[in-house]
């Protein structure tokens, strides 16, 4: 018998493979219960080219609490402003399983509205 957790691994699995084939970089997306990370990757070389999460300090200040809609946000401000610095504009977007919809969808609205292309 499969739980949640295992489920959603499996489909993130099937979706890495993908955007493997299509040999760009992935923006993949993590949440936990009280936080939300964004890391830009290079699965070519496997590096990790830069990160944003609610656990850094400038993002602690300007929101309340990690886990809600307005700091994925952020994130996805964040993220997309870092990657448009590295000169980055072109990705795939890496749910990482979870259903797009809620802090998910705001952290790709925002990364989209502020130059990813994806």
């Amino acid at each position: 018998m499969r739980n949640l957790k295992t489920n959603r691994v499996r489909r993130a699995r099937s979706t890495r493979i993908k955007i493997a084939e299509l040999g760009i970089m992935r923006l993949s997306v993590h949440r936990t219960n009280s936080h939300i990370y964004a890391q830009l990757i290079d699965d070519k070389n496997s590096k990790t080219i830069t990160s944003a999460s609610t656990l850094e300090p400038e993002v602690r200040k300007s929101v309340s609490k990690g886990s809600d809609v307005s700091a994925a946000t952020l994130i996805g401000k964040r993220i997309a402003e870092k990657a448009k610095k590295i000169g980055i504009e072109n990705i795939a977007f890496d749910r990482s399983g979870y259903q797009y919809h809620g802090r998910v969808k705001a952290l790709a609205d925002a990364a989209r509205e502020n130059g990813l292309k994806f």
